[in-house]
């Protein structure tokens, strides 16, 4: 189980719409379906496949908790693997889809926990029995959870020691400091350590519900069967008790999250507020992230590491919300060389706010992006969380044809506003590497 849901290729010719969806297999064969109790059902049938995924989706993550349960969602997502009546052992979970040659995980985000299971095309009833039972029928037991806890703490600990991970985690903090969105979806060792039993199962009696729920199938399998195949084994509350949702506050003004340690790098996290998954300009801004610092022919890799020789590690990326997001950028450096780095990526996120990109650069980002959700979409669990995904935070599916025709048709004009309005917001960064002060980096976040 991985507690974060955080991507080089050619560049591939442009591709008409019809032959992209053709490709995919998805021209006639997605449907959609309302299960009794309120569960979205989505499927791609894709019948050249040997195998055949299927995703179960909540919309429920870090961002849901309250302070002194934060990384309930993660610790859940663990303890369901651990017994059911059926399979009282997590062994015997594992072994009953590993004994087809299956996988099965899941995964705990801000907002959506997911469990998924990919097997043989001829196996899919097994998975959806085994994974419907592990959300339904998760025993929960004591002795589980005191083991789990165990686990997931040693699990933080470990993530506390990597600087170049945690350092995200202090990012998020700088930008969003006291709101759950600012809180790393493990949680805290103070928390994990005092979360009880019964504070767990009721967290799952508000939120594990069907109408909080979207199934995914994407594969080899008869769609008029699909529909019998799942219901029976959906046993979940068809009443969904809301939760309060705040939307964070972006900040005003620059702020500097410096955590002094002897590392041999200095690990930087650099960035702004930027928009959310609603945001009609969300594709402009994942153009711009694919110009700035995406891949080896990116902006930031050819001036930081190639041109300057200041890191080995540099990149941009982005990350958005229902109500909030940031664009951010992260490199380790020499110490005595972050001022000088911080400044240069300072230069780079102007630069792009000022100048209009040029086309051969545009149509490279394009094709890249492009190129990248094609294939991102090839497997049968990727396109079962696609689907999932869209449905469950979006409200609608949108087709590969239409992101791909938003993104043919985004302009110059359009990454350079996007830009704008992001980069020139006050930069926040978190900085975890062996300063004692923080005067240097200061006044280059500030100037």
């Amino acid at each position: 189980m991985v507690a974060r849901v955080t991507r080089a290729t050619p560049p591939v010719g442009p591709l008409e719409t019809a032959d992209i969806l053709a490709a995919m297999g998805l021209a006639a064969n997605q449907s959609r379906h309302v299960l009794d109790g309120g569960a979205r059902l989505l499927t791609a049938v894709l019948p050249d496949r040997a195998s055949a995924s299927l995703v179960l989706m909540f919309g429920v993550g870090s961002r849901t908790e309250s302070d002194h349960i934060a990384g309930a969602s993660h610790f859940i997502e663990h303890l369901l693997f651990k017994g059911t009546r059926r399979r009282p052992t997590a062994k015997l979970i594992a072994e009953a889809i590993e004994g087809v040659g299956g996988m099965i995980n899941a995964s705990t985000d801000k907002e959506i926990t997911a469990y998924w299971a990919r097997v043989p095309a001829d196996s899919l009833a097994l998975a959806v029995e085994v994974l419907c039972d592990i959300v339904t029928d998760s025993q929960l037991a004591p002795d589980d959870v005191e083991r789990e806890r165990m686990v997931i703490l040693e699990e933080l600990k470990m993530y506390l020691d990597q600087p170049q991970d945690y350092v995200h985690s202090l990012f998020e903090d700088t930008l969003w400091p006291g709101h759950p969105l600012g809180r790393d979806i493990i949680g805290s060792i103070e928390s994990v350590s005092s979360t009880t039993r019964d504070d767990l199962i009721g967290y799952i009696a508000r939120h594990y519900a069907a109408p909080n729920l979207v199934v995914g199938v994407a594969g080899s399998f008869a769609p008029d069967q699909i529909v019998d195949l799942i219901s029976p084994h959906l046993r979940l509350p068809s009443v969904l008790e809301p939760s309060p949702i705040d939307a964070p506050t972006a900040p005003t003004e620059a702020r500097l999250h410096l955590l002094n340690r002897k590392t041999e790098q200095a690990h930087i996290c650099l960035g702004t507020s930027a928009v959310s998954y609603h945001d009609p300009e969300r594709h402009a801004l994942d153009l711009l992230n694919c110009v700035l610092g995406e891949g080896m022919s990116s902006r930031l890799f050819l001036e930081i590491r190639e041109r300057r020789g200041l890191a080995y590690d540099v990149h941009s990326f982005t990350s958005k919300h229902r109500d909030a997001g940031y664009f951010g950028v992260y490199m380790g450096v020499d110490p005595k060389k972050a001022a000088e780095a911080v400044q240069a990526v300072r230069q780079e996120m102007t630069r792009l706010a000022r100048e209009p990109i040029l086309e051969p650069e545009l149509i490279k980002a394009k094709e890249f992006t492009k190129g990248r959700l094609k294939l991102s979409l090839e497997g049968t669990n990727s396109l079962a969380s696609w689907l999932c995904q869209q449905e469950l935070l979006l409200g609608r599916i949108k087709t590969v044809a239409e992101v791909v025709e938003t993104i043919d048709g985004l302009t110059a004009e359009d990454l350079q506003r996007v830009a704008e309005r992001v980069l020139t917001q006050p930069v926040q960064m978190a900085v975890i590497g062996p300063f004692a002060k923080e005067s240097a980096l200061r006044s280059a976040i500030d100037a």
